[in-house]
């Protein structure tokens, strides 16, 4: 595991960073008073306040300790910092500093010993590099040197991490809605139904109507037509439009039946999308879809493989949607089934981190392995940032390759965090492992 050390200057971090790696000569360290001393366990960073690493344990001489770590450049920060005062700094079995210009006591007046940290230049020269970089990434003139079986077995990790970044909204999600599967699944679908341009908009229709209304209703596929289009605001067109005029009478008594508060029109936008994109047609699939199935996360818990999932999504609007873009003007008659590019985003982005939700929540490790799977059996995703990497010789193979390398360039790579990164870790370390043994 690899900790990025916020709140810390560069040179802290650094500090923190090769202690944690234990990227120093481990061989003959003695303390400031010149006693031997042996790192057993440099302990467990902590992301909270107190210590920097707890549960270390060092030999001193032939005593053992087992407390925590802290960490500086100069000794005399421990001042700076008002450790001398703080209480949760006595359990502090040595300090850990780059410069050791004076000594340290605890709030008793113990003497607390200290070890003057050397380390190879090179790790925090490149470190300086890679943050100065203005490279697409830091290490974007290394990173065609380290070995692919490596990354391969890195993008396993940035995989399962960028999974349970994305639980974290479907747990609350779950606790907005007490616990109900179903509703949860419906509100995230219908946000990725509106892909990225619509996606807020399409949320914000999913919040405006429950899916307990419209299950009532999804026999009707004119009714369930009827709430999206008014809830969306796009109902309120001057058109004698005999389907829109169906759509209104429909939707003015549902409307009133459900005490229902539509949105605003002007938040859909149209401008730059390709028509079959345009709000009108995700919502008619998106009625489509919910009129073609029911207790749908249920369906898919039991079928989790992508024949039937494409076969799930395939649903097609209904027949007006097949010659119309928008209400009122006719257009060449086209099919408007959801293509299978879109297809394969929504199960990436919807099905995949609530299946992986659902088996983490019941402990199930057969279905965590099945969606591992079903995102190795869907295509590489096409978009800048999948290109990019590409471009550097970091190739995707499948679903599951581009969503680590996303993660790994939105995570890591634009926030700087080489630190944590395994690729960074690589490139700091360069040409110094004779230094360390």
């Amino acid at each position: 595991m690899f900790i990025l050390f916020y709140g810390y200057d560069m040179k802290e971090s650094i500090l923190h960073y090769v202690w944690q790696q234990k990227l120093f000569n481990i061989q003959n360290l003695s303390s400031t008073e010149g006693e031997r001393l042996e790192v057993i366990d440099v302990g467990k960073f902590n992301t909270d306040a107190g210590p920097d690493f707890f549960n270390a344990k060092i030999k001193i001489g032939l005593t053992i300790w087992a407390g925590n770590i802290e960490i500086h450049q100069n000794s005399s920060d421990w001042f700076k910092h008002h450790h001398q005062a703080d209480k949760s700094y006595d359990t502090v079995i040595l300090h850990v500093v780059q410069k050791a210009d004076t000594e340290i006591f605890r709030t008793d007046g113990e003497k607390i010993p200290q070890l003057e940290l050397t380390f190879p230049q090179e790790i925090e020269l490149n470190y300086k590099q890679l943050l100065e970089e203005k490279k697409w990434i830091s290490c974007a003139d290394k990173v065609g040197d380290i070995p692919s079986i490596f990354i391969q077995s890195w993008k396993t990790f940035l995989l399962t991490e960028r999974l349970e970044h994305k639980m974290e909204s479907i747990h609350q999600l779950l606790h907005d809605n007490k616990q109900h599967w179903e509703e949860a699944f419906y509100s995230v679908l219908a946000q990725n139904f509106g892909f990225s341009t619509n996606a807020l908009p399409f949320k914000n229709l999913a919040k405006s109507i429950p899916l307990s209304v419209l299950s009532k209703h999804k026999d009707q596929l004119l009714q369930l037509e009827a709430l999206l289009f008014g809830q969306a605001g796009l109902l309120d067109e001057n058109s004698t439009d005999t389907y829109l005029l169906s759509l209104k009478k429909e939707y003015f008594f549902l409307q009133s039946k459900y005490a229902l508060q539509p949105l605003s029109k002007g938040q859909w936008k149209l401008l730059r999308l390709r028509p079959v994109n345009f709000p009108h047609i995700r919502i008619a699939q998106f009625a489509a879809f919910i009129h073609s199935s029911s207790k749908l996360f249920s369906k898919i818990i039991d079928h989790p493989d992508i024949a039937y999932l494409h076969s799930l999504f395939n649903a097609e609007p209904s027949a007006y949607w097949q010659n119309h873009y928008v209400f009122g003007v006719e257009s060449p008659a086209k099919k408007k089934k959801i293509g299978t590019q879109s297809v394969n985003g929504i199960i990436i982005n919807t099905v995949v981190p609530f299946l992986f939700c659902y088996a983490s929540q019941k402990n199930d490790q057969a279905l965590k392995d099945k969606v591992l799977q079903l995102l190795e059996t869907l295509p590489v995703e096409h978009n800048s940032i999948v290109s990019g990497w590409d471009s550097l010789g970091i190739h995707a193979r499948s679903a599951f390759d581009s969503q680590a390398l996303i993660q790994l360039k939105k995570c890591y790579c634009d926030d700087k965090k080489c630190l944590r990164c395994r690729i960074g870790h690589k490139v700091l370390t360069i040409s110094q492992e004779k230094f360390v043994k």
